[in-house]
């Protein structure tokens, strides 16, 4: 229970469901919780009145270490290393569904259970992972890298539902936080701004920005702290010779030490058709059938785009897509989906 409104009225419904229920209040940032960005002591206020409200008993777990050795530490490696890293996928994997489930169990736990909006269905003694009933708040790309015993103890009460119809139960009984505004960000950022959360752990080390045949039209603060695609706080005028076009990032240049940029949202340097992905991972444990088409996101808010999978070897995949993707991100997650089942994915490496 995160203190927000969905794990709340997940625990409501279990409990209405019959099942005992016990509330758990993971903690896995602890590096400025006094900072006003921090909601974290707010929130177990918010969790622990849910959970009066509800009839059940609610404990905190204090999973700091555990983040900071298994997610945090890849964050900033991936980050220093000029790629755009998604903490949230490698918390659900390493935290959520591994600390966590490891913990419940020895609690005498049957299951977890948690606010994703995703859906489990046992097909002859496997698990699959299909999307949420409300494909706009729908969460299996972010689970996208759960394996059999971790789906199989896992359950999903809300995937069925609307986000205005958990709202309404909320309402309904009377939650405290049914009102509750959805945290964003990354977990242990949060609302603070990225690029001064990032300084204080990474060296920064300005250079050029340049367009793609070499001409230098701006300075970057260090590679760092943009991504593919970015478009906000690059701080590029005009220019006599500019289109007047918006400027995105489109490439980094480690070596040199430089930021490629160009103007225009649909300039070709920011549309792919292929893409190599790493680490990649399946659901049910073995490659899917590759000879025939799939679809995929290369980011989460996006449609899935059709697309052919050609495994070069054993983790490894070229991915070719109908219609070229928009700003294709190393270190971002590109996802797989048969229709409404999500079959896994692996780590952008590169075009």
């Amino acid at each position: 229970m995160s203190g927000g409104v969905d794990s709340s009225v997940t625990a409501l419904l279990l409990k209405q469901q019959g099942y005992e229920v016990i509330g758990l209040f993971m903690k896995n940032w602890e590096d400025d919780d006094d900072s006003e960005y921090c909601s974290s002591r707010q929130d177990l206020i918010d969790a622990v009145s849910v959970a009066d409200t509800i009839g059940i008993p609610i404990e905190a777990v204090n999973f700091a270490k555990e983040y900071k050795d298994r997610v945090f530490s890849y964050f900033l490696r991936e980050y220093e290393a000029g790629r755009t890293p998604n903490p949230d996928i490698l918390c659900n994997s390493e935290i959520k569904f591994k600390a966590f489930l490891d913990h419940a169990i020895r609690l005498g736990a049957d299951a977890i259970a948690t606010g994703h909006y995703a859906q489990v269905r046992e097909v002859d003694g496997s698990f699959q992972l299909l999307k949420a009933a409300d494909n706009s708040k729908d969460q299996s790309y972010f689970l996208h890298r759960l394996n059999q015993q971790q789906l199989g103890k896992a359950m999903f009460p809300l995937g069925q539902l609307l986000k205005s119809q958990v709202r309404d139960i909320a309402r309904e009984h009377k939650l405290s936080n049914h009102a509750k505004k959805d945290s964003t960000g990354i977990c242990f950022i949060g609302e603070r701004p990225f690029r001064e959360f990032l300084n204080r752990y990474l060296p920064s080390t300005p250079g050029d920005m340049v367009t793609p045949d070499g001409k230098v039209v701006g300075k970057h603060m260090g590679l760092s702290f943009y991504t593919i695609g970015q478009r906000q706080g690059l701080g590029i005028g005009g220019g006599k010779e500019s289109s007047g076009e918006p400027w995105f990032v489109a490439g980094k240049d480690m070596a040199g030490n430089r930021l490629i940029v160009v103007q225009g949202h649909d300039h070709p340097a920011l549309l792919s058709p292929h893409l190599s992905a790493l680490d990649l991972h399946w659901i049910s444990g073995y490659a899917a059938d590759t000879s025939k088409p799939y679809a995929a996101k290369t980011r989460y808010r996006q449609a899935d785009a059709a697309c052919r999978i050609e495994p070069n070897e054993a983790q490894h995949a070229r991915f070719t897509f109908d219609e070229a993707q928009w700003a294709v991100t190393p270190g971002q997650s590109v996802v797989i989906y048969d229709g409404e089942i999500c079959l896994g994915g692996g780590i952008i490496e590169g075009h």
